[in-house]
């Protein structure tokens, strides 16, 4: 007898078990979005939309740093194979599928190609973002002892010097947006901060983290703001816009770095995103068939709409969930980040639609599928990664829980 598949069992008849429904958005991302580029084997890339055909796909913008998002939420399910045996019957897609780090492997040979035989763009923010999700893929092939450390020495050697030749002391110090060098913002500085950090380079991770916190942390709200530029008198200009991804990687950076100041400052950052980046739920009478989310919350994070703003509220909750499993935070902010990413990803899975292939996630946690994207709808890319990246940070922090 085979089990239920937890895409169409209520959440409230049955225990939660984060990692099947993280397996769940994995799938329907990879069946419904993922394909090879131009057929060529040995490659895999997302269409930016489903439904998708191939040639249409190669045409359409190209979005570099979606598919680095693509590359960090299969290593988080390469993750839970490795946690999980790394057996062919851990794979997120069965045994008769490669695992999640070939497949992201895959990936990243994708991204090369379609990005003109290069890893180098015009903008430091996606190359942060795929360093970051590569890096994590190294640690993962080391750890499965399927190393493939040549290609990630060269990616690392590469983009690193990017990233060397954009964090200047110009507009005293952070890291410049993109190559017309106009701009710093937060987009770029925390993801290269948090890079550095990983990669042994703690120094110049703590001077960008320095200069975000003097240039662009807004005191009241205890948030970062979006970025600086000079304007035509050689004066520093703040932009002052919030984004609530800009939160996740100063967090994972204050985070990686460690020490007293950075830790207070990522624990009243947590309070700060619970304040001010939330809203009120999804209503139990939305949910599909009327059943409310497993452990209905007063309020999930904030979500952003579609095209980049798609990506926004699953950045975050990854580093949320590292928050939450980090002992060195006090336990209010521990559970408050947990809380967080658990009551957003109960509202996402509450309002999910069933497609033939897999399941469609809302653009927002607050609306349902069938609202913001009802049949015959295309449906973005970036939103389907931020409901997955929003799973599998509630995978981590909790990988099974007692359904009500």
């Amino acid at each position: 007898m085979t089990s239920p598949d937890p895409s169409t069992a209520p959440s409230s008849l049955q225990p939660v078990d984060w990692q099947d429904r993280a397996n769940v958005a994995a799938r329907s991302v990879t069946a419904l979005f993922g394909r090879r580029l131009l057929w060529l084997p040995g490659t895999h890339l997302a269409a930016v939309q489903w439904p998708s055909k191939q040639l249409k796909n190669l045409l359409q913008p190209w979005h570099y740093w979606w598919q680095a998002h693509y590359v960090d939420c299969l290593v988080d399910a390469g993750r839970r194979e490795l946690g999980n045996g790394a057996t062919p019957a851990a794979r997120f897609n069965g045994p008769d599928h490669p695992s999640a780090g070939k497949l992201a492997s895959r990936l990243v040979t994708g991204i090369r190609l379609r990005n003109a035989f290069t890893f180098v763009n015009s903008y430091y923010d996606d190359m942060a973002w795929l360093a970051l999700a590569t890096h994590r893929l190294e640690k993962l092939a080391e750890e499965t002892r399927k190393p493939g450390q040549r290609r990630h020495a060269r990616i690392r050697e590469k983009l690193t010097l990017q990233f060397d030749s954009a964090s200047t002391d110009d507009l005293g110090g952070g890291t410049f947006w993109s190559k017309k060098r106009d701009f710093k913002n937060t987009p770029a500085t925390a993801p290269v901060a948090l890079y550095y950090a990983r990669t042994g380079h703690q120094a110049k991770a703590q001077r960008l983290v320095d200069w975000l916190n003097a240039v662009l942390f807004d005191e009241p709200q205890g948030l970062y703001l979006d970025g600086a530029r000079l304007n035509a008198a050689g004066e520093v200009v703040v932009e002052g816009n919030i984004y609530t991804y800009n939160q996740g990687p100063v967090l994972g950076a204050l985070l990686e770095l460690g020490g007293e100041a950075n830790l207070a400052r990522a624990a009243a950052l947590i309070g700060a995103v619970a304040r001010h980046l939330t809203v009120p739920t999804l209503a139990p009478e939305l949910a599909p068939g009327g059943a409310p989310p497993a452990a209905p919350p007063s309020r999930v994070l904030r979500c952003d709409g579609t095209g980049d703003g798609g990506l926004f509220t699953g950045i975050l909750c990854r580093y949320l969930a590292l928050a939450a499993l980090d002992d060195r935070l006090p336990a209010s902010a521990r559970s408050a980040a947990a809380e967080l990413v658990l009551a957003t990803a109960d509202a996402f899975w509450a309002g999910r639609r069933l497609v033939d292939g897999g399941v469609v996630f809302s653009i927002h946690a607050t609306q349902p599928a069938g609202a913001t994207y009802p049949p015959g709808a295309a449906v973005e890319l970036s939103t389907q990664l931020q409901a997955w990246m929003v799973l599998e940070a509630a995978a981590t922090v909790q990988p099974k829980r007692a359904g009500n």
